[in-house]
């Protein structure tokens, strides 16, 4: 039995590996423990590891900083990936007030911990950590921890300590606080979705088919490349049914147009008015119309899973000439794009093609449209964004009133690679595509080896730091939580005059908790939260990564 004792309480790799799993796995078992419909989910993980922990479970040091950084960073850079895309778009029009306000509730947070740091004299450190645990963003946690050992080259477990007390009331606060906006401001949510439907800009820009007869003297006898250059708008003809012969075509950049020609016409609702008033009047045929009057034409998606395709705009392909068939729709991360010449195509975009059944066979081999090959991981773009990530983290910056060379570290570095990379990447012909499953995975894997980790590591002082004065932390984590998205969700209905399903999504997005967009969903019954979740997120998560390291390093 000398094995099995080595085994739970030894010292070697197997031993961490074996507590390691023991510790996520049964993180993950209590993680789907509902109380009132809540859940702290992986959180659990440091929880389970603390417990262990305190019972004197240990892992050797070297090890166990080795598979915490390692798992940091995995977290980290899928993280990165996956809001690299939309971390500019989110910039975008009403994106803008949206990452203001969010950013808002990042700064007030930063504040409102300082000031709590200078009127109770709690270290710097452990104040980051209740931070974190308090805004429920365990990135933060690990930029905090790792530079603090890279400036002082020791640990404090008072931040994972301080992490794990602050997190579940920081989970109940967020969700408080949604219910007390409804309650102060008096929501009618059949109001709201009326108020949403009538401004929806998202819609009116999504590609769209209309139906079109040509009537415009002036337009008699162009070709569409004419016609283009004349009205300078973002839309495709996608056929033409020719009212001198009856015969319907996929057009070319030099079919002209006539005298009652009916054209489908792909666009958006904000420029269909205009090409409307231009081309002709709208008529009542829909594609299925449009599909019955020749067998000979059909419409396809075709995945693009070529590398050489990464990166390349849709005019530079040529397809219309060297296939014959018109690219009428790009379909990016589930919202339909209009298919302009200059759009880049990215690995794992899907294009709807239009043609005959042959000229569509060509291209669908010229594209790629192989499930297998978007299904297999490129590791390559994966480990130079991490290698890359590390170089830039190790990358000392002076600055002026800093005695401390600034670093952005293990958190930092890979983050902003894998943002940029993931958006520019593929004009880099790099191809950083990874489907959602594969990025989740590595993201998953990466935060329960962390959080197992630091459970551990600060397991053995748990309780003794809590009898010492540690349950004051509750109090100030509360007041972490509660004052800026009180305050900023305020500003956001009163002033600002935001929707409030979209503010239920924003302060669910600056607080970076699913939970918390999981209710505001269910309260919605739509997904409108969950787009203004996913327009904040981005550089939410970006600002919490660096705010605790800039509070560590500047405080510290």
């Amino acid at each position: 039995m000398d094995w099995l004792v080595q085994l739970v309480f030894g010292s070697g790799v197997a031993h961490a590996i074996f507590v390691l799993a023991i510790v996520i796995s049964a993180g993950l078992l209590l993680g789907k423990i509902k109380v009132f419909g809540i859940s702290l989910g992986i959180t659990w993980i440091l929880f389970f590891g603390i417990f262990l922990g305190h019972l004197g479970l240990q892992i050797d040091p070297n090890v166990l900083h080795f598979m915490k950084e390692f798992g940091l960073i995995l977290f980290i850079y899928s993280i990165g990936m996956q809001v690299g895309p939309s971390f500019f778009a989110s910039f975008r029009k009403g994106g803008i007030t949206l990452n203001l306000l969010a950013a808002g509730v990042v700064l007030l947070g930063v504040i409102t911990t300082y000031i709590i740091h200078l009127v109770t004299g709690t270290p710097m450190a452990t104040m980051v950590g209740i931070l974190s645990g308090a805004v429920t963003n365990t990135p933060g946690l690990g930029a905090a921890q790792q530079t603090f050992t890279d400036i002082t080259g020791t640990t404090d477990p008072t931040i994972a300590t301080a992490y794990a007390i602050a997190y579940p009331l920081g989970v109940v606060g967020i969700i408080i606080t949604l219910v007390l906006l409804k309650q102060i401001f008096r929501i009618d949510q059949t109001k709201e979705i009326e108020t949403l439907e009538d401004s929806d800009e998202s819609k009116k820009a999504e590609a769209q088919m209309f139906s079109l007869q040509i009537k415009n003297p002036s337009i008699f006898g162009k070709n569409i490349r004419d016609v283009k250059d004349l009205i300078e708008k973002d839309f495709v003809i996608s056929r033409v049914l020719h009212s001198a012969n009856n015969t319907l075509e996929v057009p070319k950049t030099d079919t002209s147009l006539y005298e009652n020609d009916k054209v489908l016409i792909v666009s958006n609702l904000n420029n269909i008015g205009f090409i409307e008033a231009l081309l002709g009047i709208r008529i009542d045929m829909n594609r299925d119309d449009w599909n019955k009057l020749d067998s000979m034409l059909v419409s396809r998606r075709i995945s693009i899973t070529k590398a050489q395709i990464n990166g390349r705009s849709l005019g530079t392909l040529k397809l219309r000439n060297n296939f014959g068939v018109n690219i009428t729709r790009v379909n990016r991360a589930g919202v339909d794009l209009i298919a302009d010449p200059a759009l880049q195509l990215q690995l794992g975009d899907r294009v709807t093609v239009v043609g005959s059944e042959d000229n569509i066979d060509n291209v669908e081999k010229f594209l790629g449209n192989s499930l297998k090959r978007l299904r297999e991981p490129n590791l390559i773009s994966i480990f130079i964004g991490i290698a890359l990530g590390v170089l830039l983290g190790s990358i000392p910056f002076m600055f002026p009133g800093i005695p401390q060379p600034v670093k952005l570290g293990l958190a930092g570095g890979p983050l902003i690679v894998a943002i940029l990379l993931s958006k520019f990447g593929p004009k880099l012909k790099l191809v950083t595509y990874t489907t959602m499953s594969a990025n989740l995975m590595l993201r998953e894997i990466g935060i329960a080896i962390f959080l197992a980790c630091v459970g551990i590591e600060a397991g053995a002082n748990f309780i003794e730091t809590i009898v010492n004065g540690g349950y004051m932390w509750i109090g100030y984590g509360v007041i972490i939580t509660l004052v800026p998205i009180m305050t900023i969700g305020i500003i956001g209905r009163k002033v600002m005059k935001i929707n409030y399903f979209t503010l239920m999504g924003m302060i669910a997005g600056s607080m970076t908790d699913p939970p918390a967009l999981s209710f505001a969903n269910t309260t919605a019954g739509n997904d409108i939260p969950a787009v203004s979740y996913a327009t904040v997120y981005p550089l939410t998560m970006f600002l919490r990564v660096i705010s605790a390291q800039l509070l560590i390093l500047l405080f510290v």
